[in-house]
């Protein structure tokens, strides 16, 4: 199946300003389809004239942009999220010609992204302050809520749609202005949702979008004191050297980092329900998200049973191009994910876990990997303490309560966590024992715009989506005001 994609939609140009723009000295970069190999299309390398251009584009327009009314930052707002849903299919075929992710998991991000346009177009009324009881009956306290300013935001290359509008949405409904770097991998979805904000009537210069070297564009945006705002999603190593960086100017910083996630199946659960459960957690976009179940945890009791349900629905999978009707999972990223699949599935071997299913290649070639389940697996084995990031389920049976939450804990990462249980007493034990920022109780959709989005230990610092997530782009001002009482008149 040929899938056309927009030309009006598909921007082979950074956006700075209001403008499309090339890189100073002529540079590009090729953006390659993981499924096929093929160039999607080229890109502008920028280098930091060009970043500090967009800095500089960005403060200007903040200046204005802060003084808009709550009421006309949140009519531009709906209209992006208007346009996005218009444009969905068309988003959703430029996402899976740079990501890989089959097209109907790609269509979900992008009405999911939408969402968020939505809520924060909502929100962006609700910046409330407050005023406070003073302690002097001439003194009043007033407290109020302002944008932080100029931001900067670099996103990932597995939600690269959904990543933008979780942060892009909040900034620019606060009041702040926004310099967007997307994942050299994946840079067209930023700017097409770029170009839907122009449509939307978004000022030139509140929203740009940067695309070149990661050390050139964040070095720029991270050195510079007008950017008071870093926001950030990929890997705990990258986050915690910009969290270094972003010390030298104290801008205030937000995190989604790495995961790894139990998922744990109790021997009361309905088991159809957490195969399911599971299929949908470990399997989307390949396995490639911060989120999804790493560590598959099973009670003793169900352990084989569970086994045969689990395996039967992993060999049922279709695996090809995104683009193809009926495929249910795409290729990885590109042959470093690959190499990175096959030194998992070795190390396990190697350390005495089975492989049930899969664990090599797929015979399509190129970026496929077969989905894979790996039995016999101990928590302290290297793939259960590190981050999979693939399509690879290991499985680690347990005993009791108590033993798989101290496995589960035995992590630096905090991001989510999943149980599947019909006892709700159990239910609040468990999930109060679990040291993670999001838990899904018989539940894997956690990501909604609605609920607070992060994790906490290494998995990062601050909160997406919900009403904590606007907050991430204020900061609090306190005035005092005395002398309340009235002024004698003179004679």
């Amino acid at each position: 199946m040929t899938v056309a994609l927009n030309d009006q939609l598909l921007k082979p140009k950074a956006f700075i300003d209001g403008t499309w723009i090339d890189a100073d000295d002529g540079s590009t970069a090729d953006v390659v389809n993981p499924a096929t190999g093929e160039v999607v299309a080229t890109v502008p390398m920028l280098g930091q004239a060009e970043t500090e251009r967009a800095i500089a584009s960005a403060d200007a327009a903040f200046r204005s942009w802060r003084k808009r009314t709550a009421n006309e930052r949140a009519e531009v707002l709906s209209r992006w999220h208007q346009l996005i849903l218009e444009n969905a299919d068309d988003l959703a075929a430029i996402l899976t010609a740079e990501q890989g992710k089959p097209l109907f998991e790609a269509k979900a991000e992008v009405e999911a992204a939408a969402s968020f346009f939505k809520w924060f177009s909502e929100e962006a009324r609700r910046i409330y302050g407050d005023i406070v009881s003073a302690p002097r009956a001439e003194q009043r306290i007033l407290v109020t809520k302002e944008p932080v300013g100029v931001c900067a935001a670099i996103t990932p290359w597995n939600f690269p749609i959904s990543m933008i509008a979780r942060k892009a949405a909040p900034a620019i409904a606060a009041g702040c202005a926004i310099v967007v770097k997307p994942a050299m991998m994946t840079p067209f979805s930023s700017l097409a949702m770029a170009e839907l904000g122009r449509q939307a009537g978004l000022p030139d210069g509140v929203l740009n979008v940067v695309t070149g070297e990661a050390k050139v564009v964040g070095g720029t945006l991270m050195a510079s004191p007008t950017v008071r705002k870093i926001t950030f999603t990929g890997s705990t190593p990258v986050g915690k050297l910009l969290m270094r960086q972003a010390a030298d100017t104290v801008k205030k910083v937000s995190m989604e980092l790495g995961g790894n996630a139990p998922f744990i199946v109790f021997d009361d659960a309905d088991m159809d329900q957490a195969v399911s459960g599971i299929i949908a957690s470990k399997f989307r976009n390949a396995g490639q998200t911060c989120v999804c179940a790493n560590r598959i945890f099973v009670q003793e009791g169900i352990h084989n049973a569970f086994l045969d349900k689990f395996v039967s629905a992993v060999e049922a999978f279709k695996i090809g191009n995104g683009m193809d009707e009926g495929v249910t999972i795409g290729p990885l990223i590109n042959e470093g994910a690959l190499k990175s699949m096959e030194s998992v599935v070795q190390g396990a071997a190697s350390a005495g876990a089975v492989i049930a299913t899969g664990g090599k290649p797929h015979a399509l070639g190129g970026n496929f990997f077969e989905p894979t389940v790996v039995t016999g697996v101990d928590n302290s084995m290297d793939i259960a303490q590190k981050e999979i990031f693939g399509p690879i389920a290991p499985i680690i049976p347990f005993r009791t309560e108590d033993e798989v939450i101290a496995m589960a804990n035995d992590t630096p990462y905090g991001l989510a966590a999943y149980f599947f249980t019909r006892d709700m007493a159990r239910g609040f034990r468990v999930s109060e024992a679990l040291e993670y920022g999001m838990i899904g109780l018989n539940d894997v959709a956690i990501s909604v715009a609605e609920a607070p989005f992060g994790g906490v230990k290494e998995s990062g610092v601050g909160r997406e989506g919900s009403r904590h997530g606007i907050g991430e782009y204020v900061e609090i001002k306190y005035l005092s005001i005395g002398a309340i009482t009235p002024v004698a008149k003179v004679a």
